[in-house]
């Protein structure tokens, strides 16, 4: 299967029937030394998480694949290529829906179809004593042919959104976004990036509920910064957000 494979120059597919977590082969990979350029593939992945540790199911018929990269950059101008790979994403799947049903984008790095959550990426790096990047890990799952219930942001699959992409054709697509979006913030920066994401962003302009680790906040996402932060209006005053998880906020 992998020799039929197309992926842009530069990245080598390691293909798994099945790994706990694809983040945490990738992250072996790179601490011992592995090139840029891979990327971590595995038809199922019982123990894979989200982001706060939070369990991600891996039952086969989805894509579970994770990104080896060594960016010459420091772990937090790093954590814009989260909004790449919602890029990337969203892209890759886009061609395989139905004409009126297109991907958008939530913060911090998630993409929806039909308002329900069809993807999540999770960013995992480490550093060299100069504080730059060693290695960067982008894990990305997307629920192709199912996608679990009950969770606490509705979920949904591309199958469940009348979506007919099989995983092969999604894992070559999202790379190619990938390398796509990677160059453009490579050459020009975040602000492409940044433009593009705020597009088919969901909740901007709008009044959102954003749960911290130890607090919550409501107020109107009023705009993305020019680093990625969230920057939230509140009644006491503006907040830059780094981290959190968005709920937007139904008009009543």
């Amino acid at each position: 299967m992998t020799a039929s494979l197309r992926l842009p120059p530069g990245y080598r597919l390691l293909d798994y029937d099945e790994l706990d977590s694809t983040n945490d082969e990738a992250k072996r990979l790179g601490a011992d030394g592995a090139p840029a350029g891979c990327v971590v593939w595995a038809k199922s992945q019982p123990n894979g998480r989200g982001r706060r540790g939070r369990r991600w199911d891996g039952p086969p018929g989805n894509l579970y694949m994770s990104l080896l990269l060594r960016p010459a950059h420091s772990p937090a101008a790093a954590a814009q290529l989260g909004f790449v790979a919602a890029l990337a994403v969203g892209e890759a799947c886009a061609p395989f829906l139905p004409e009126a049903t297109k991907p958008r984008y939530k913060w911090p790095n998630d993409v929806l179809v039909s308002g329900r959550k069809v993807s999540g990426i999770l960013l995992e790096s480490s550093a060299l004593p100069d504080g730059m990047l060693d290695w960067l890990v982008v894990g990305i799952g997307i629920n192709v042919a199912s996608h679990p219930a009950g969770t606490e942001f509705p979920a949904t699959s591309l199958a469940a959104s009348g979506g007919t992409a099989t995983v092969t054709q999604l894992l070559e697509s999202t790379v190619a976004r990938y390398h796509h979006w990677m160059g453009r913030w490579e050459a020009a920066g975040f602000e492409a990036i940044r433009e593009a994401w705020l597009s088919n962003a969901i909740g901007v302009g709008g009044k959102v509920t954003v749960r911290l680790e130890r607090q919550v906040l409501e107020g109107r996402f009023a705009d993305l910064d020019r680093d990625g932060a969230l920057l939230l209006e509140t009644d006491e005053g503006n907040r830059r957000v780094l981290a959190g998880d968005v709920f937007p906020v139904a008009a009543s």
